[in-house]
């Protein structure tokens, strides 16, 4: 593998798959994306689990990937590059044993999306390489742990879902061995179709034009089925009956040598995926669907450049949310203002970077977000609906982090959120919630009298606010909560000072 050059705007985004791991570089010129390199490995690190625990041999697997793919990517600037995690990771309970090391290996964080955050990435990326018509979609991409169900308009996904059904996963649970029997296949097609059945409802209800299937083994099927002279292209019911007799025909995964178009790297999940696509076309109804080369790698790309022309869809979750919530629009941007104010002076002095001041932005937005619950204790109320909800183009770990800047900005520190993170990680996030919760002491200030005047000062552990003479005398409340925030502070080994105190 060759070094990619950082010159002429170039973009790369990794899927840490359950199945396989990909990574696609693009060039980005005019608006379009142009790929210019494609890697590929079955990593299968979904297999093997047990207890919802990742085996030692998968993330060994998976390191060793990411090695390969590291030098690749290494001259890119980190704005550059996103990698992101799926269903195996999600579900693992000792995802942090790949995490940690992966991010040291690779040099890059590694983000863990949710699953309808998922779905609406694949949706993204095929979205980008169908006709931009008027017609409503439905796409189905099959991953190693999880399968993705989205339908859309254009570029906009309107339903999304990730059901907990992937071609590694049944293969374990139903194909053991690599034994392929019409007991197991039933009982593989009887889990997908019961599985589809929470969703059918709400997707026959919207309806669609079309039938899309992503990713690799979408891809396979159609393939096998052409090169066989039994679909020119796509498929339907009557093609999947016959692929399903074919290699019902053979007594392991092994057999299957014979099938043209089916590769080695998919020989060994393709029989638990044509169950699982059985299903998908029995009870939602799909009458034919046709395949695309776009999926969630694609996709990523699509929202980096998204995001650079300003067109971000956190941005819009955001607003969404906060419309729902019916945040008062004046302490949101009061709150947002002072942090902005306060993140400009710190920025240099504790390493800080553009996502942390998005993550201030957002936080100070949504700072009164658990109002909609309950007043009493709504900080706490914010910290739980913003990380327990839906929201399109956070990763697990951003939502967390946005979670904690609101739980934090008032009261009581709370340090029990920050067990079991290391030193380093645990001094960033205090550095972010001391900028927010000095930001929230201001909400009730320049509402009356405009910005208040004072400078500030950051040096290590230490912040040091100057007011002009007076003006804490005439602002009693403000400057009592200065005085209250200075012991919170002290706890979490920050000193806050203000005019000589």
């Amino acid at each position: 593998m060759n070094n990619i050059s950082d010159s002429g705007h170039t973009l790369a985004a990794i899927d840490l798959g359950s199945n396989s791991f990909h990574m696609i570089v693009a060039r980005v010129a005019h608006g379009e994306m142009r790929p210019i390199e494609r890697f590929g490995e079955r990593v299968q690190l979904a297999a093997g689990m047990k207890s919802n625990r990742l085996a030692e041999d998968a993330i060994e697997r998976g390191l060793n990937c990411l090695a390969r793919f590291r030098q690749v990517i290494e001259k890119l600037q980190p704005s550059a590059v996103r990698i992101v995690g799926t269903n195996a990771l999600r579900a693992a309970k000792n995802a942090k044993a790949f995490i940690k090391p992966a991010e040291a290996l690779i040099g890059f964080p590694v983000e863990v999306i949710s699953g309808r955050e998922e779905a609406r990435l694949v949706y993204l990326g095929v979205a980008h390489t169908l006709a931009d018509d008027d017609n409503s979609r439905l796409v189905v991409d099959i991953g190693g742990g999880s399968t993705e169900f989205v339908i859309g308009q254009r570029f906009e996904s309107k339903l999304r879902e990730s059901l907990h059904m992937g071609c590694v996963t049944y293969r374990d649970r139903f194909f053991p061995g690599g034994k392929i029997s019409e007991k197991r296949f039933a009982k593989a097609y009887q889990a997908a179709y019961q599985e589809v059945l929470l969703i059918r409802k709400a997707y026959k209800q919207h309806g669609w034009d079309n039938a899309v299937g992503s990713s690799g083994t979408m891809r396979s099927v159609e393939a096998i089925l052409m090169q066989q002279g039994w679909s020119a292209e796509g498929f339907d019911a009557s093609c999947l009956t016959g692929l399903r007799k074919f290699l019902l025909s053979h007594n392991h995964i092994d057999e299957l040598t014979d099938l043209p178009g089916l590769s080695e790297r998919r020989r060994g999940v393709i029989v638990p995926g044509v169950a699982i696509i059985c299903g998908v076309f029995d009870a939602l109804g799909v009458a034919h669907m046709n395949t695309s080369p776009g999926a969630l790698r694609e996709g990523v790309i699509y929202e980096m450049m998204g995001r650079e022309v300003h067109e971000d869809v956190r941005e819009r979750t955001v607003s969404s949310l906060m419309r729902r919530a019916e945040v008062d629009q004046q302490n949101a941007d009061q709150v947002e203002s002072m942090a902005m104010l306060l993140f400009e002076k710190a920025a240099q002095e504790w390493h800080l970077t553009e996502t942390d001041r998005d993550l201030l932005r957002w936080a100070s937005r949504l700072h009164e977000v658990g109002l909609s619950v309950a007043h009493t204790q709504f900080h706490k109320h914010g910290q739980y609906l913003i990380e327990h909800s839906d929201l399109p183009g956070f990763s697990k770990q951003m939502q967390w982090i946005l979670a904690l800047l609101v739980r934090s900005h008032r009261q009581k520190f709370p340090t029990e959120n920050l067990v079991g993170l290391d030193k380093a990680q645990v001094l960033y996030l205090k550095k972010l919630c001391a900028i927010m919760r000095l930001a929230a002491v201001f909400k009730y200030v320049t509402a009356v009298e405009g910005e208040p005047l004072f400078s500030t000062t950051v040096q290590g552990s230490e912040i040091v606010l100057g007011f002009d003479e007076g003006w804490l005398e005439r602002h009693p409340l403000t400057s009592d909560a200065l005085s209250a925030e200075r012991q919170v502070l002290k706890k979490i080994g920050f000193q806050l000072r203000f005019n000589g105190i």
